[in-house]
């Protein structure tokens, strides 16, 4: 099993800027992608940005530029720094790892951290 503790959410004026931190626990080395998701009041959660056991990253369009994630393995910690932010950021932002157990994989979610953009 892997456990999945967020922290760094919070209000923030539009052009701000906020790191979002994520620490995995428990069965760490069988994750193998790790991201962050956000949901908006009344849309669908979405995908930021994920990064991959190797490093390799990816965006959704909205943030490219402006969002970065990045991993320390050493701390099973992944981050997301959040640049120029908009008021349409606004959202509760959930970490999400993918891991194997046996035969299969799951995913694991963190209990979400809302990000407020306003002036």
């Amino acid at each position: 099993q892997v456990q999945l503790v967020e922290s760094g959410g919070g209000l923030v004026q539009p052009g701000g800027s906020l790191r979002l931190s994520c620490a995995a626990s428990g069965n760490i080395f069988s994750i193998y992608d790790m991201g962050w998701y956000r949901q908006a009041p009344g849309l669908q959660r979405e995908l930021v940005a994920a990064i991959s056991r190797g490093g390799s990253t990816k965006y959704a369009d909205s943030v490219r530029g402006r969002f970065t994630i990045s991993r320390d393995n050493a701390k099973n910690t992944v981050y997301l720094r959040m640049n120029s932010l908009k008021p349409e950021d606004t959202a509760v932002y959930s970490c999400n790892a993918k891991y194997y157990s046996g035969p299969s994989t799951n995913d694991c979610w963190g209990q979400g951290t809302q990000v407020t953009v306003s002036s």
